[in-house]
């Protein structure tokens, strides 16, 4: 999936878009449970600029899965709103993004959710293994191959100190599971951050039910190789294109 790169002077037309992109995010994520009630925030870096277009709350927000473009504000990389507030304010955890923006110049968007399945696995010592094969040849398979990163603690990450030992613990991984808490995760775009987050949690819903009947297997070397030779999966930036398309779809039915 392209990255979600604006021009050096993006224009009111590309903010409005990107902006409406992180609004539809939230709302995917929470249709499908990642993100539930007020919790849980998506953001997309700005160019040239210490700051991202996030999802900040109003005095009357209705939750994640109702999120508009609105409640999507350019908010600073130390926690101010650029522009008139109108009734919003900064979520408490924006250090989480603002220091994975710092920490890793690639990323162009982060997501951070609540999900069910992954909070579980963590909390009862249920690892994350390439339990499936062809069925979801995704990042959540190979993540899983390599070794999901975990950040110990479960507060919420409101300091900068915090929000850097979150990166020193995902290290060089694109996501990092936070125990107790839910997850973060970076990508080179918003829908790619979003999908891997949807990937992780269908990777721990199963290793979850699995777990129910004793350890949890993995496929062998020989067909994981297969499936992710080079470490990376087979299908195309086309195949997360469609992907994201029927998310979008489900918003509609």
């Amino acid at each position: 999936m392209p990255p979600t790169d604006l021009p050096p002077n993006p224009t009111d037309d590309d903010l409005t878009e990107l902006t409406a992109k992180v609004a539809q995010a939230c709302r995917i994520l929470a249709r499908l449970g990642l993100a539930r009630e007020i919790t849980g925030h998506v953001s997309a870096r700005l160019p040239g600029r210490d700051a991202m277009l996030i999802r900040c709350r109003a005095t009357d927000d209705d939750g994640v899965a109702f999120t508009t473009p609105s409640a999507v504000r350019p908010v600073s990389c130390d926690g101010d709103l650029v522009g008139p507030a109108e009734g919003h304010h900064v979520p408490l955890e924006y250090p989480l993004h603002a220091e994975a923006y710092r920490a890793r110049p690639e990323a162009r968007a982060v997501v951070h959710v609540h999900p069910r399945a992954v909070l579980l696995c963590g909390m009862a010592g249920v690892p994350l293994r390439p339990a499936f094969g062809a069925y979801d040849p995704s990042f959540a398979l190979t993540l899983a191959s390599r070794g999901v990163p975990e950040f110990p603690r479960s507060v919420l990450i409101r300091s900068a100190v915090l929000g850097r030992q979150v990166m020193a613990a995902m290290g060089s991984e694109e996501l990092c599971i936070l125990r107790g808490h839910g997850i973060v995760v970076i990508g080179a775009s918003v829908e790619q951050a979003a999908l891997r987050a949807i990937k992780l949690e269908h990777l721990a819903q199963i290793c979850w039910d699995l777990s129910a009947r004793g350890d949890v297997p993995a496929i062998s070397t020989e067909d994981l190789e297969e499936l992710i030779p080079g470490g990376a999966p087979p299908l195309s930036a086309q195949g997360d294109v469609w992907t994201w398309r029927h998310y979008v779809r489900l918003l509609d039915t």
